[in-house]
């Protein structure tokens, strides 16, 4: 994993656990939303992460991307369908979400690595 990636998800992770402790209603109710929906259904969990980094580079959520692309690598997608997905978020957001293509690529490589 690129140093700088595993740093951003140490740190992400190191912070989330504080957040748990300090806001347990709302990890939890997130929690439970996204267990129930994001899993293999009429559309499958592969599907679902592909849809999920396409908002995430669409609304421009950088934690979002780096977590997304960790989630679609584990879903099984591969670096041509993460990027393929991230460019349809370009086409219907424009440049603000194309600047954030290097952070999905950035992240894949980071995580493969």
């Amino acid at each position: 994993m690129s140093e700088d990636v595993k740093v951003w998800f140490d740190d992400f992770m190191t912070t989330a656990d504080r957040v748990k402790e300090l806001a347990p209603n709302a990890i939890n109710g997130f929690g439970a939303m996204f267990a129930r929906i994001m899993k293999d259904g009429v559309i499958s969990l592969k599907t679902k992460e592909l849809i999920a980094i396409g908002i995430a580079v669409g609304i421009q959520c950088e934690p979002c991307i780096r977590l997304h692309v960790q989630k679609c690598l584990d879903a099984g997608c591969t670096k041509e369908e993460i990027l393929e997905a991230s460019s349809v978020a370009v086409m219907m957001s424009g440049g603000p979400a194309y600047t954030h293509l290097p952070m999905v690529l950035e992240t894949i490589e980071g995580l493969q690595a």
